[in-house]
């Protein structure tokens, strides 16, 4: 890889990991539906004039739209709403790749091989060490609504390996897009209508400019970007890099929203970052399968967004 491409990566891992950051502060004025619609409508209803079909059929996009844009980012929304730390939540969703590897091998008839099942072991040891160290300063239910995201990303990536998109910015712009009216819809039933609009109306500028990040910057820009990785160099050399995200989502809280950073997050941080590392190195890419080789490979982490 290159000095440039390098920088790039690292780059990419840096503004994904700032993402969650942004996210807690959009959440401090927009209740978390109405953020996630708010978020897909900027990254994916422009852009869809300007894009080819999606190359897959128009089920598939739909379920990811249900099990990735509504449930995964409505269930992490809500948990960071709930309580749970910009930073820890970067870091507990790495355990997607326990829920993507479980699922794969159920439904898709894939095999762990040993150092697969010892990476998951591992990581799942960090999940509980997060779990215990939250018990006392965050709700549980924070802790178990970004853990459904979590799994709801690992059904997704079972999805999208199933689907095998050609590609995958063009792929996620259209299920962005089937994910709007619905989260809209959620949002009007469960806020209502007058709570949203009130939000609409008094809307500051850094939830504006919390919605812009995290709708061009950390989806539109961060998938072409890594798409364009991902086709210039391997899966293999590129997919490391997301295990960057949560160091850098942990950092970013520490600095700008003063989220502690304690012995037990750490020592959960490196479990589980070690974990799928643990995965990732050596796993031979199946090739019965042909697709975007970031979603949802046993083994290989998923960008965090």
């Amino acid at each position: 890889m290159t000095t440039a491409h390098l920088f790039l990566a690292v780059a990419l891992a840096a503004a994904w990991g700032f993402n969650f950051v942004v996210i807690t502060a959009g959440l401090d004025h927009f209740p978390p539906l109405l953020f996630n619609a708010l978020r897909f409508f900027v990254a994916a209803v422009p852009a869809i004039f300007f894009l080819r079909h999606p190359g897959v059929p128009w089920r598939w996009v739909a379920l990811v739209a249900l099990t990735l844009g509504v449930l995964k980012f409505s269930l992490l929304f809500f948990g960071m709403a709930e309580g749970m730390p910009p930073g820890l939540s970067s870091l507990v969703l790495q355990s997607q790749a326990l829920f993507t590897a479980i699922l794969a091998t159920t439904l898709l008839g894939e095999r762990l091989g040993g150092r697969q099942k010892l990476g998951l072991l591992v990581a799942f040891v960090g999940v509980g060490l997060i779990a215990l160290d939250l018990g006392a300063t965050a709700p549980l239910t924070a802790f178990a609504l970004a853990i459904g995201a979590a799994a709801m990303w690992g059904v997704s990536n079972v999805i999208i390996r199933k689907a095998a998109p050609p590609d995958n910015l063009r792929f996620m712009v259209w299920v962005g897009a089937l994910a709007v009216l619905p989260l809209t819809t959620l949002s009007l039933i469960v806020d209502g209508p007058r709570a949203d609009w009130e939000a609409l109306r008094t809307v500051p500028w850094s939830a504006v400019a919390a919605v812009l990040y995290v709708g061009l910057v950390a989806t539109v820009l961060g998938f072409g970007t890594w798409g364009y990785l991902i086709r210039t160099y391997s899966a293999s050399t590129v997919a490391p890099f997301s295990l960057l995200v949560p160091v850098f989502g942990m950092g970013s809280a520490w600095l700008f929203v003063d989220e502690s950073v304690s012995l037990p997050r750490i020592l959960a941080g490196l479990l589980i970052v070690g974990g799928v590392l643990v995965g990732v190195i050596g796993v031979r890419r199946p090739e019965r399968i042909t697709g975007t080789p970031t979603q949802g490979d046993v083994g290989e982490p998923t960008p965090v967004r």
